[in-house]
């Protein structure tokens, strides 16, 4: 089966919810746009949406759709085809987006915004972010938002017919909007400063495959926990990564609401937009709150989830290689 033919199985919307950074409300705005104005609007929903979601999949060697085609593998001996996910220009858009701050070259005056924003712009009437005189704006950081989590937390103690100012709650409104800020911090880290250049040239192109991940994320339907390993293995093409980013790339997507089938795919397309591998392979078991301590209530059940992209997908014996060695003790 060709790559091409992967692709066609595997739809463009599915690989963009795949990294899809904004599965939470206002996250582009309260992470990523912190000395930026970034604020969606109705004219263009897809650019100020996410920085970080996958926009395409580049060709290698001008062939194929998407994944690099394998219709010429009989003839490509020492190389594997690498596996690359083509993402926007974060840096391309911090600078458009920061070009208020700068000075023209005639005047040592401000310029005026790329894209002015005003509570009258369409798609900004009730922006709270806007003022009338303001042409841009900068939203609050998360952490700004602590005293209205506090607040909306003393509101959710007094529905449960408790008494917020009793002694055991006075301060809970204010650890438990901390806590959630902490379960949640993956808002706040992207692929690229995490992987901090640990990207490195190495001939290697046998599987590395780093096992029994600990995990811990919110399910987003009930907010309860959900906790659990992850597995990663991929095939370098003379690329490989630092061995502590793989676990990092799990944090990044596992500290946000979630449900585990989506957390898995975007650890594989993370790792494949890191270092562009043959092939990735990720293999997620987790037990979650929601069925253990509510609804069906079974203690015992867990959750396997996998993603295959590349060879992994392409080859049941590299497949099952990767499987042997995720499932040994």
């Amino acid at each position: 089966m060709s790559f091409t033919r992967q692709l066609s199985e595997m739809s463009a919307s599915e690989l963009n919810d795949a990294i899809d950074d904004t599965n939470f409300p206002q996250a582009h705005i309260l992470s990523r746009g912190r000395n930026n104005s970034v604020c969606s609007t109705s004219s263009t929903p897809s650019r100020d949406r996410t920085l970080s979601q996958t926009e395409d999949i580049s060709p290698v060697n001008g062939t194929g759709a998407g994944f690099s085609d394998f219709s010429n593998s009989a003839t490509m001996t020492h190389a594997r085809p690498k596996l690359v996910l083509k993402t926007n220009g974060i840096i391309a858009e911090r600078e458009e987006t920061t070009s208020v701050s700068s000075s023209d070259s005639s005047g040592g005056r401000p310029k005026t915004p790329c894209t002015p924003r005003t509570s009258t712009t369409p798609g900004h009437e009730n922006c709270p972010f806007h003022h009338d005189l303001e042409l841009d704006h900068k939203p609050p950081t998360r952490e700004a938002l602590l005293p209205d989590m506090a607040n909306s937390y003393r509101l959710l103690l007094g529905g449960l017919g408790e008494n917020p100012d009793r002694q055991g709650l006075i301060k809970t409104p204010e650890r438990a909007a901390k806590a959630m800020l902490f379960f949640t911090k993956g808002y706040d880290q992207n692929l690229e400063d995490v992987l901090n250049g640990a990207v490195f040239d190495e001939d290697h192109d046998e599987m590395v495959v780093v096992k029994d991940i600990e995990m811990f994320s919110m399910c987003e339907h009930h907010l309860v926990p959900f906790y659990g390993k992850v597995s990663i293995g991929y095939l370098p093409c003379n690329k490989i990564l630092g061995l502590s980013k793989l676990a990092r790339i799990v944090e990044i997507f596992s500290r946000r609401l979630q449900v585990q089938e989506r957390l898995t795919k975007q650890i594989a397309v993370a790792v494949t937009q890191a270092v562009q591998p043959a092939g990735v392979a990720v293999v997620v078991e987790g037990v979650h709150m929601c069925m253990v301590m509510r609804g069906v209530q079974k203690i015992n059940s867990k959750t396997v989830t996998s993603t295959m992209l590349g060879v992994f997908r392409d080859d049941p014996k590299t497949r099952e290689e990767f499987l042997n060695l995720v499932n040994s003790k």
